[in-house]
């Protein structure tokens, strides 16, 4: 137990009350000489929320003190909800008021007030900032002739920020830009601020991508020393003493199977039948942690980023080219170091035999998901003969694959059919093209064996009893399941089992919504209903694949946490790890866990918002196009319409106009008031493009049904009028 966790423990005993900094001297019998260090474990405690200062100069618990500490979540209105770190403990509704010039995002103490009957949750008021959370903020400027004001992206700021003339560093109207806080706002004055970067002119598309990369403070170029570093060790090459020491497989027809676009290439596989029943499965992953070391500047930054982002027009690497795409890159035709798993599967899909290893490979083939699945879906006879050699293994692949499926299906593994939505973009990275991106065969070849193998390390290291990172996905919230089981109730549906739902009732749920109406609702919900997968140090079942041990073994080139257990799993391999690793990998993977989780939940968040402006973006000069949809979502503010290529717009109620719309929030319908019309989930429905926000990422739509396409002949003959 180190000093701050032994000053923690201290306040936290029972009969503990808030002491002076003397006090505490006295207690934990500190000399003068030392108090420099009992006063900075202090501080840090207090910045980390842990401990409080009181104004009578004594430092306390804060919970002990009737405070909750947590992170606000705020609203355009000016309100905001404490979100506590205990997560036992409510959320806080804080008024405008009572905000004290805290913002969205802010780390806060708050005191609850008393609850009274009427209020029918908790209310607080913030009593300290902790921790700042929008030092820099991304928006628009607005300029005049002695001020500016910038309007924040993020609408959960709900401040404006003032700009001093002095302040405006040549930024002109309608340019996206991004501010440095200087002073924060209180209860008479927005918070101020001044331009540090004009990102571009708001009507640029690039404009826009850029402010989300911005605002979510992604790392887009490497520093010198950190390229230095790549060059050098891509230009080593390896060693024969090297390639000695490894299982040497490069005889073997090993193949990787990836996008057409893909650059970094992870993983390569290869299977042959040993038994009339059994298989055996080989899946061998790019030897990151050779080139990579713990610790040096390349590996420091690869932990910050933790993970790759895929946007429409580019990759944002976790690693420098000249590794992810060079010389760690399974490349075809290249002599490459791996780390290797070998299976025997047999014909239930049960791994009845397996060894990890270190390895050395070569990727006959750089096989394409389109090439393989149009030689098993559709025998292209161009491509049977093209890669004659390999087509009998890639009929095996399918036959393994279907039986891993069967045994995932059996065991209750949940498997969400959505397809994906893909944009195309030009040469200039302007989106031309959206589509629906369909998992075929070979897409789920290589799921499979991924999975297979994921379980089969995960588990192994698991019963060595050694330090790891797991990939867990928690049982679903019991109150988000219920009313999930409400919602498909009211469409017909049951669950058995209501709050303690195992994962085989959803997945038989999605067997029986396949093909009907409401299976995009229904997949929706189910979805929000489930917690997020999360690394952890710790092991605990996979919720969404029923899967009692799980983790990321195959993609170090693009995740931290598959680097970080390869690490692991060499120096076990080489018996390189002592009493004293064990302890300090124990810090080490929990770390990783929580920086990797986080940085994953970022990247998300990146790509869906980049999707939404390139869909934009591709729907900007469809305005008045019509088109065939289906309602894919119900509010109390209109109709999402889904079309085919997957783009999805909002019919706005206020467009509404042949009835008055009542939202039943049970059913997710809408229904007219005089005309008992009804919109729900799955309807077909025709539309027209009326309206596409770049800037905001929206798509608006019109319905066209007999009323509307009067309303809109009216329109526009107003219109020829006006021109003319």
């Amino acid at each position: 137990m180190n000093f701050k966790e032994k000053i923690l423990a201290f306040m936290k005993e029972e009969a503990y009350k808030p002491l002076t900094f003397t006090e505490l001297m006295h207690e934990f019998k500190i000399e003068s000489s030392m108090k420099k260090e009992l006063l900075k474990a202090l501080n840090e405690l207090e910045n980390e929320g842990k401990i409080i200062f009181t104004r009578t100069e004594r430092y306390g618990i804060p919970e002990k003190m009737n405070l909750v500490i947590g992170t606000l979540d705020g609203h355009q209105k000016g309100y905001a909800f404490l979100r506590p770190d205990d997560k036992d403990i409510k959320d806080i509704f804080i008024s405008p008021v009572d905000m004290n010039g805290a913002m969205h995002g802010d780390r806060v103490i708050v005191r609850p007030m008393a609850v009274s009957e009427e209020v029918k949750s908790p209310e607080g008021k913030v009593i300290r900032i902790i921790e700042r959370a929008n030092e820099y903020v991304i928006g628009t400027f607005q300029k005049s002739s002695h001020f500016g004001f910038v309007v924040p992206d993020d609408k959960k700021i709900a401040f404006d920020i003032f700009i001093p003339k002095e302040e405006f560093h040549n930024a002109q109207t309608n340019n996206k830009v991004n501010v440095k806080i200087t002073e924060w706002p209180d209860k008479r004055k927005n918070p101020e601020g001044k331009i540090v970067d004009i990102i571009g002119d708001i009507e640029d598309t690039k404009t826009h991508i850029e402010a989300v990369l911005l605002a979510k403070k992604v790392r887009q170029s490497f520093s010198e020393d950190v390229i230095k570093e790549a060059i050098k060790v891509s230009d080593e090459g390896i060693h024969e003493k090297e390639i000695q020491r490894r299982a040497d497989l490069r005889h073997l027809p090993i193949i990787t199977i990836d996008g057409e676009d893909a650059k970094d290439l992870d993983d390569a596989v290869y299977v042959e039948k040993v038994s009339d029943n059994e298989y055996k499965l080989g899946v061998h992953i790019a030897d990151v942690t050779h080139y990579v070391k713990e610790d040096r500047k390349l590996d420091k930054e690869a932990l910050k980023r933790a993970t790759s982002i895929y946007i429409s027009d580019r990759v944002i690497p976790m690693l420098p080219k000249e590794l992810s795409n060079g010389v760690c890159s399974l490349n075809p035709n290249e002599d490459k170091l791996t780390l290797s798993v070998e299976m025997i599967i047999n014909a239930e899909g049960k791994v009845v035999d397996y060894k990890i290893f270190e390895s050395i490979i070569r990727n006959h083939y750089r096989m394409t998901y389109t090439d393989v699945s149009d030689i098993l879906e559709n025998n292209d006879e161009n491509l049977m003969e093209k890669y004659k050699e390999v087509v009998p293994m890639f009929r095996l692949m399918e036959e393994l694959s279907l039986i891993l499926r069967k045994k995932r299906e059996v065991r209750g593994a949940i498997d969400f059919e959505f397809p994906e939505t893909k944009i195309i973009t030009d040469a200039s990275g302007k989106a031309i093209d959206v589509t629906k991106y369909e998992r075929r065969v070979s897409n789920k070849i290589i799921e499979e064996f991924m999975l297979a193998c994921n379980e089969t390390v995960a588990e192994h290291y698991y019963w060595l009893n050694m330090p790891f990172v797991y990939r867990i996905h928690e049982d679903p919230d019991e109150e988000k399941m219920y009313e999930f089981s409400q919602l498909i109730h009211n469409l017909g549906y049951t669950l058995k089992g209501n709050n303690d739902v195992h994962p085989r009732e959803l997945q038989q749920l999605l067997f029986k919504i396949k093909g009907t109406k409401e299976e995009t609702l229904i997949n929706n919900m189910m979805l929000r209903s489930l917690r997020k997968a999360i690394y952890s140090p710790e092991c605990s079942p996979h919720f969404g694949l029923a899967a009692q041990y799980y983790c990321h073994f195959t993609s170090p080139i693009r995740r931290y946490p598959d680097l970080q257990i390869h690490r692991i799993i060499k120096g076990q391999l080489n018996g390189r790890l002592s009493e004293n690793d064990y302890q300090r990998l124990s810090e080490r993977t929990a770390a990783v866990a929580e920086q990797s989780s986080k940085m994953e939940r970022i990247a998300d968040e990146i790509e869906r918002d980049v999707d939404k402006i390139k869909i934009a973006e591709y729907m900007s000069d469809k305005i008045g196009e019509e088109y065939d949809g289906v309602i894919s979502g119900v509010t109390s503010f209109g109709i999402f319409v889904e079309l085919e290529n997957s783009v999805e717009g909002l019919v706005h109620i206020s467009n509404m106009v042949d009835d008055y719309y009542i939202f039943n929030s049970e059913k997710k319908e809408l229904y007219g008031q005089a005309s008992k019309k009804v919109y729900k989930i799955g309807d077909p429905e025709k539309i027209r493009v009326s309206k596409v926000s770049i800037a905001r990422a929206e798509v608006d739509f019109v319905l066209i049904d007999e009323f509307h396409k009067e309303k809109i002949k009216a329109e526009e003959k107003e219109l020829i009028e006006a021109i003319k």
